[in-house]
């Protein structure tokens, strides 16, 4: 009888940088805790590479981004390391890594938290207000999906005197474009914000301007001085009505966390956004959405979202041009 677990990874070894060979253990979909999943979906070498990362897996004794990689979403090669931080940087914490191809090349945006904090004072004095650590969303490059990615400057791309995350890439009309969120720490009403990125995305160009605010989504708290949560944007235009859609991710009284879907009045990036509406409230978010190999609609996102039980899920997205619709969780196996 053919081996085809050995064949399988065969096949993904390939496309590795690092050798592994046959006896490595695949990892199931079920087994890897990842935050803030991204997916890019290869067509070149008909791969599929999940972004995470490395403190989502314990032990892994550096502070940086790693890979894996999958011919089906289901079976995926151990992770390889694709950006390294020094272990002087002072760097806390690594969020929301995500990877775009661009002219060529690949480009990993993904959020740094560092031990200093902003000089300003707490927007809320009382309680228990989160500390203000510089935070900001820094872009890096590579040759190749796997890496290793160098940084492009050694600031963030989003203003340093801001406490910016979850950054995505979109290119519009030919120009490069970055969509971020403002942190409520800093804001208390967090907010969705863009800004311009030099066509060779070395840097901003600019200002950031204002999209929305967390306090768009219905049912937001009303308690003015209550934290509201801008998370985990991600820009899609549907091929059907060139129509431009955004989900990202919030807490909504009753629902916990969620993810929302609104969209362009204009059809351009700098809105309005409208018809802000929930369309998953299962305790998951921070969602992406990519077209599968064989060309379903798929929507990434973890769940549930705390307890280090954070699993990647895949939603069948329906796009009728009018608006975006979740037909059901996916099943791969």
């Amino acid at each position: 009888m053919r081996n085809t677990v050995g064949v399988f990874v065969v096949l993904l070894c390939a496309i590795w940088v690092s050798p592994l060979s046959a006896s490595d253990t695949l990892l199931k979909t079920k087994d890897i805790r990842v935050r803030d999943p991204f997916i890019l979906a290869d067509t070149e070498t008909k791969t599929y590479y999940l972004y995470a990362q490395s403190e989502n897996r314990a032990g892994s004794g550096y502070k940086g981004v790693e890979v894996y990689a999958s011919k089906d979403l289901v079976n995926w090669l151990p992770p390889q390391t694709v950006m390294s931080l020094p272990e002087d940087a002072d760097v806390m914490m690594v969020w929301a890594p995500e990877v775009h191809e661009y002219k060529g090349a690949f480009y990993l945006f993904v959020t740094l938290t560092s031990h200093r904090l902003l000089t300003e004072k707490k927007p809320v004095e009382k309680g228990n207000w989160p500390a203000m650590n510089v935070r900001g969303t820094h872009v890096y490059r590579a040759d190749r999906p796997t890496g290793p990615f160098g940084p492009l400057k050694t600031s963030s791309h989003t203003p340093t005197n801001w406490m910016a995350l979850d950054g995505t890439f979109f290119v519009e009309d030919g120009t490069p474009y970055m969509v971020f969120c403002h942190e409520w720490v800093q804001m208390i009403d967090g907010t969705m914000d863009v800004v311009r990125l030099k066509d060779d995305l070395s840097d901003a160009v600019g200002a950031p301007e204002l999209l929305f605010r967390a306090s768009d989504a219905p049912g937001a708290k009303a308690d003015p001085k209550a934290g509201k949560v801008t998370d985990g944007c991600f820009l899609y235009r549907s091929p059907k009505s060139s129509k431009l859609f955004m989900i990202w991710s919030t807490f909504i009284p009753g629902s916990g966390y969620c993810v929302l879907l609104t969209e362009s009045e204009s059809g351009k990036i700098g809105g309005p956004w409208i018809n802000q509406k929930p369309i998953y409230q299962e305790n998951g978010g921070h969602g992406m959405i990519f077209r599968s190999l064989d060309g379903r609609l798929l929507m990434a996102l973890h769940q549930p979202n705390s307890g280090g039980q954070e699993r990647l899920h895949f939603f069948d997205i329906a796009d009728d041009g009018r608006t975006l619709e979740i037909q059901g969780e996916t099943t791969l196996e």
